[in-house]
Parts: C-alpha cells; structure tokens; sequence
C-alpha cells in the first residue's frame, strides 16, 4: 500500500514538473514575442514606393503623409499648466513625437529621446512629447514620463493637432516628426526605429538651415 502511494507519489510530482516546463517554455515564447513586437524597426522609405501604395494603410504609408510640408502649427499645454507653442522654437531643429501611455514601443525610444535632447541640446535642439492618450489622466501621462526618465515638454494634445500632423489619422504609434529649421517637416516615421536611424534624422534637422535662435524655451 505504501509502494503504490509512493508511485503515485512521484507520478503526481513528475506530472506537475511536466506542466510547471510547459507553462514557463509558453511565458518565455510570450515574453521573446512581445520583446520581438517592442523592437520593431520601422523604416521609412526615401521615397514612396510600391508596397506603400499598395497598402495605404502601412506605416511606411501613414510616414509619407507630411514630409516636405510646412508642419502644422500648434499651442498645447504642459502637464502643469504651461502653454507652449510651436512658434516658440522657431529657427531651431524640433522632434514632434506623438506617444501614448499603453504603447510599450514609445517607451522603448523616449529614453533614447532624452539621451539625444541633451546630447544635442547646444544646438538648439528641442523634442517636444505629444501624449496621445489624453482620457488617461494627467497623473497615469506624468507617471510614465517620470518612469521613463524623460525631462523633455510633454503637451497634452486637443484631438485637432492629430489630424493636422496626420490627416487619415493615427493609426500607429509612436509618430515622429522631424522638423528643420525652416520649420518643414523633414522626416516622419510610423512605429518604432531604431536608435540610429533616430539620431540619424535628428543630424539631419540639426544640419538644416542658419545659426539656430536665441532665445525661446
């Protein structure tokens, strides 16, 4: 009688390790997928090509909206209240990136962000972080800023300035911006990229134009 409970013993222990195995190999998996979809590069094309107008509704698509155009102007208000405009940078490089609390790929880039807003700052470099997720509170928006250890504006959008940057509307996130000192929107991407290809374009807006401005914020 004991023999057999003691079989049954150890079946019961090796059925549980079985299931224990089973179930972290599936965490893992989940965890290597979810890690794969945060690190997807999205790049943007030099021109539009055939597999974006084919498919109007790709990043690569939705990242071609606005580049060449003048970029919108906007005035929004920081998490304490403060109105900032986009004309206050004018003359200088800016990186308009729209983020949302629940977008785990915008908090892959925003440290990035950080690190390139003060390595570039003597330039007159400036990002400025458009929350995207309004409805989640001023607090949970101030929470992730906090997290992610970004010092940057972080505005609080209206709805109006969205679909002034992407008039189809913002089907990815994050969006970027990058505009010149001439105030045109030099690069757009949709999605996640990859830390060089950031700085890359951010050289680019930095290069363009004069002398950057005094002054502003």
């Amino acid at each position: 009688m004991k023999r057999n409970g003691l079989v049954f013993s150890v079946m019961v222990i090796g059925i549980a390790l079985l299931l224990w195995a089973g179930w972290h190999n599936l965490r893992e998996r989940r965890l290597e997928m979810q890690k794969a979809q945060e690190n997807h590069v999205v790049l943007v094309p030099e021109k539009a090509g055939a597999a974006a107008d084919s498919d109007p509704q790709s990043p690569e698509a939705e990242a071609m909206q606005m580049r060449g155009k003048p970029a919108p102007a906007f005035t929004l208000a920081t998490l304490d209240g403060k109105k900032v405009s986009l004309s206050d940078y004018k003359g200088r490089p800016v990186l308009v990136n729209f983020w949302a609390t629940w977008c785990a790929p915008c908090k892959v880039e925003m440290p990035w962000f950080e690190e390139f807003n003060k390595q570039y700052a003597a330039q007159g470099f400036v990002i400025l972080g458009l929350a995207d997720d309004v409805d989640a509170g001023k607090d949970a928006i101030a929470k992730v800023a906090h997290k992610t250890g970004v010092t940057y504006p972080i505005l609080l959008t209206d709805g109006k300035v969205q679909k002034a940057y992407s008039p189809e509307g913002m089907d990815y996130l994050p969006m970027s911006f990058y505009i010149d000192r001439n105030g045109v929107i030099a690069e757009e991407t949709a999605g996640l990229g990859g830390k060089d290809e950031i700085e890359a374009h951010i050289k680019k807006i930095v290069a363009s134009g004069a002398t950057p401005a005094t002054g502003g914020q």
